[in-house]
């Protein structure tokens, strides 16, 4: 007779590769021109509209909205000098607070992706395709075509049906992987983010709910030194580095200085590519296609 405690082991052995079975990796991952190392630099622009969804008091709305005003131009005005071209993941709202930020980046030869509508994905499926078409609609005004990316976590069903060729969401593997739903279908290329290599986690007093208590402002040497150590261990490996970062929390003149002398350092080791995650979904669809 089976004994129960052996039957729950079972069980979850067969959940975890039922998991398992959603993703998969990418084997002899190259890049362009022998690369050693994609680096993606990505900026989750969403301003005030994730403090309002958390229903935040208003000094956490106006951290906010200093990321509008002035951390998103600092942070293009930094790309910019070093010829990085990154990623804004943005709300589709963002096209209604601050336009200008968005067209200034699409000028720059950024690349604008989704990032939901106003930073929270509706559980009623017809409600969410709303808001991914209003997002689409809103940032096609902005860049004469919809986005192929996303950063959310809106159903692969709806967004392989509206032509998106990526997600940078799931954070299963250090390098680039092909993601299926629950079914076994509708394939997206993720690019992973991790928490360790977002300015949020550093930065931030009361980030997410919660308490001040559980938050320390982190000195910006200490995370130049963790996100170059964590690069270096990618470059050495040969492998992918996405760095998630906010304007309103790097967008901060001494943060600004510490992404400078990051970007520097990186700069001076050979093989190292600046792409957007567009350019890094296409290369991996047309030279590491997902197996049938």
């Amino acid at each position: 007779m089976t004994h129960p405690l052996d039957q729950e082991v079972e069980a979850l052995a067969q959940v975890a590769l039922a998991h398992d079975r959603r993703h998969q990796r990418i084997p002899d991952l190259t890049w362009p021109d022998g690369a050693r190392i994609a680096v993606n630099f990505t900026a989750d622009f969403d301003a005030m509209l994730l403090r309002r969804l958390l229903n935040e008091p208003p000094m956490q709305l106006a951290k906010g909205e200093f990321g509008g005003r002035v951390g998103i131009w600092r942070l293009l005005a930094l790309f910019d000098q070093h010829h990085v071209k990154a990623t804004i993941f943005t709300p589709g709202r963002i096209r209604e607070l601050y336009p200008q930020a968005l067209r200034a980046a699409h000028a720059a030869g950024h690349e604008i992706a989704d990032h939901m509508w106003e930073h929270r994905v509706p559980k009623d499926m017809q409600l969410e395709l709303d808001h991914l078409t209003r997002t689409a609609t809103a940032l096609r005004d902005i860049t004469g075509h919809n986005p192929v990316g996303t950063r959310s976590d809106h159903s692969l069903a709806l967004l392989k049906k509206s032509g998106f060729l990526y997600v940078s969401h799931d954070s299963a593997d250090h390098l680039p992987y092909y993601l299926t739903d629950r079914e076994g279908a509708n394939t997206l290329l993720n690019l992973p983010f991790h928490y360790a290599i977002d300015d949020a986690m550093f930065y931030s007093f009361a980030w997410l709910g919660s308490d001040n208590s559980a938050q320390r402002i982190t000195d910006t040497d200490r995370v130049l030194e963790m996100w170059w150590q964590a690069f270096l261990q990618q470059y050495h490996a040969g492998g992918y580095l996405n760095v998630c970062l906010h304007p309103f929390v790097s967008g901060r003149a001494q943060r600004i200085d510490m992404l400078d002398a990051l970007i520097r350092r990186m700069k001076t080791l050979p093989g190292v590519w600046f792409p957007t995650c567009e350019q890094v979904a296409r290369w991996c669809l047309a030279n590491h296609p997902p197996a049938a």
